[in-house]
């Protein structure tokens, strides 16, 4: 089974479009996709259960079905940093749970498992746990999401360093156009990413409004 990890530069740069999209690109391969957002705040209550729109969407996108805790082993209402929240909470975060979560996947009928983190590439989960150590423990190849927003370039670099310094396999990246208009310069940053970078790119999604819906696939390079 391969397992992919999908991170970005920062919160809010696309990673749930990314990353449905990713998951969209393997479902047309023919592949059995899994899918799963490990950690999540900004949570709300659907009959009685706490459950995260980025995770949803991800289910929505594969071809595979499995119960909702699953996917989303860990639910926090508040929209924070999700270990304030789960200090909040009287939660520890366990970096064997998570572990435990994915390998659970392994004994399934999948082919590929897609996992979306939170916020950034070096989250803070618990007191000395952070993301990257999780990610290496479940020998994850990664895909770097990168929010066209002035700053990309700086937070890009910084975190295509820091995965490579983790020792984590890096796939490539998808540069993901956030908002309604273009970021100033866009064509040239994304040029200057693409010199900089020096990994493959995957695809260019532009703002695409109710995405949910949409066949992503076609923004994905060849």
């Amino acid at each position: 089974m391969n397992t992919y990890f999908i991170t970005g530069t920062d919160t809010d740069t696309g990673k749930t479009v990314a990353a449905c999209a990713f998951v969209q690109s393997l479902v047309k391969r023919e592949k059995n996709v899994a899918v799963m957002k490990p950690v999540a705040s900004g949570c709300y209550w659907q009959n009685g259960q706490l459950v995260n729109e980025d995770a949803l969407n991800l289910m929505q996108h594969s071809n595979t079905a499995f119960d909702y805790d699953r996917v989303n082993p860990y639910t926090f209402e508040a929209a924070i940093a999700p270990h304030i929240a789960a200090t909040d909470n009287g939660v520890v975060i366990e970096k064997e749970k998570l572990v435990t979560a994915v390998e659970w996947f392994h004994q399934q009928p999948i082919d590929c498992l897609v996992i979306e983190g939170a916020g950034g590439w070096q989250l803070p989960l618990a007191p000395g746990l952070r993301m990257p150590e999780v990610v290496k423990d479940i020998n994850a190849r990664v895909i770097l999401v990168v929010g066209l927003k002035l700053g990309c370039l700086n937070h890009a670099l910084l975190s295509l360093q820091s995965i490579r310094q983790e020792g984590c396999d890096v796939v490539g990246w998808i540069a993901v156009q956030t908002g309604p208009e273009p970021m100033p310069r866009q064509e040239e940053n994304l040029a200057s990413l693409r010199e900089l970078l020096g990994t493959k790119e995957l695809a260019y999604i532009p703002y695409v409004p109710t995405w949910s819906g949409k066949d992503l696939t076609v923004y994905f390079h060849k």
